[in-house]
């Protein structure tokens, strides 16, 4: 998709015109946004049929498993401001990986379920750390190539997918091996704790590297801007009705696939499409997040990700199935990146961090709600596919809201 410069001239995002050093910090960050939502958020949804099944779950308490996390990630963002302030950044990013790491592995100790919240509740607490210093560093990156900004973000986001990708074939690989061990999923979460190790890892450059860099300086001329939340409000309930219906599907769809009777491989190539097309939306939507600075990117998003949700409530037709989970891959995370480019776009760099920390407290709040809700509606008469008709009715709603969001003004943005 085609982007502007600001002087109006027709430009196409292309990675040979983005500085090397950048693409690699952005490709490195990456991994932060693998480890925070692709596999301590999403790998769960590939656990969830066998775990309910070992330690006879309804599909509410399963949906809680993803609420506790969603209630982890709400908390960490809320502390994400002052933490930031205090340690910055880049050792934000560090530890709230490390953590998401230790969490994971823990997860394979216990099978209580109280204690299994705990842990979700813990690893979701580290992931929002990840997540909002990962986003906060990305916006930093795209101020180093503003024409570019669009993409380098989205290379962020589309991290995301390289942790569904392979989630889809670490967790199958290790439950295949794990069939005759007593509650053989807990090996999942260990061989899922070692990837996150290895990205944890290699997080440590990105994070040494852009520690040294000075934050993105203001034109010194005027008072001090601060995120408003009035300012942003359409934005911000829009993107919590994204949060209620997109994790709706990410938390059931793999147990809905298994319920209408698709093969373990056919799940597999289905999630780990979904995956490759996360990694693709960074080029896919690249101009848009870098045209617009109102909410049309977020209601577009949101529109056609309620389409990808409804989908499989529908038909049970592979082709259909595929496609949904290519089309909600190649769109979700976009929709996230979204509000990164709508504060970096209308704020200064001084409001970034708040910023980026309003916007996942919202996002956080709505998974609170989608997974028990889904969950619960699924016990009901009207099944999984009645869940998943809820979430894409919450998306098109926020997709309404999301179009109603405004650019600021000029004088008030900086």
């Amino acid at each position: 998709m085609p982007c502007y410069s600001s002087a109006g001239n027709l430009e196409r995002p292309t990675l040979s015109e983005i500085p090397r050093s950048l693409i690699a910090l952005a490709l490195a960050l990456a991994l932060g946004a693998a480890v925070s939502l692709g596999i301590t958020r999403f790998a769960y949804g590939l656990l969830l049929p066998t775990m309910r099944q070992d330690l006879g779950w309804s599909y509410a308490l399963a949906g809680a498993m993803n609420t506790a996390n969603a209630m982890g990630y709400f908390l960490g963002a809320l502390a994400c401001p002052w933490l930031m302030r205090k340690w910055g950044p880049s050792l934000m990013l560090c530890v709230g990986a490390l953590l998401a790491t230790a969490f994971m592995v823990g997860s394979g100790f216990v099978t209580q379920t109280d204690a299994l919240l705990l842990q979700r509740l813990l690893a979701g607490i580290a992931s929002a750390l990840v997540f909002v210093a990962g986003g906060l560093l990305a916006a930093r990156l795209g101020a180093r190539d503003p024409l570019h900004s669009g993409l380098l973000l989205g290379l962020y986001y589309g991290g995301t997918g390289v942790g569904i990708a392979l989630s889809s074939v670490v967790v199958p690989t290790a439950l295949d091996a794990a069939q005759a061990a007593l509650h053989g999923w807990r090996w999942a979460w260990w061989a899922l704790g070692a990837v996150c190790l290895l990205f944890s890892l290699v997080l440590l450059w990105p994070a040494r590297v852009m520690a040294g860099w000075e934050a993105p300086a203001s034109n010194g001329s005027g008072p001090a801007v601060h995120f408003r939340w009035r300012q942003f409000a359409f934005g911000l309930s829009g993107y919590t009705l994204f949060g209620v219906g997109y994790i709706g599907y990410m938390t059931f769809v793999v147990a809905l696939l298994r319920s209408q009777g698709h093969s373990a491989t056919e799940i597999t190539v289905f999630y780990a499409l979904l995956g490759l097309a996360v990694m693709a939306s960074s080029r896919i939507w690249a101009g848009l997040l870098s045209r617009h600075h109102d909410g049309r990117p977020m209601a577009l998003l949101n529109a056609l990700l309620g389409l990808a949700t409804l989908l499989p409530a529908l038909t049970q037709s592979w082709g259909w199935v595929l496609l949904s989970g290519m089309v909600f891959g190649g769109v979700f995370l976009s929709v996230v990146a979204s509000t990164t480019a709508l504060v970096r776009h209308n704020l200064p760099h001084t409001a970034w961090a708040s910023g980026i920390s309003a916007f996942t407290v919202v996002f956080a709040a709505g998974q609170i709600i989608g997974p028990t809700v889904v969950g619960w509606i699924a016990d009901g008469s009207g099944g999984l596919e009645r869940g998943l008709v809820f979430s894409a009715s919450a998306l098109w709603l926020g997709a309404a809201l999301g179009l109603r969001q405004r650019a600021l003004p000029k004088s008030a943005a900086h």
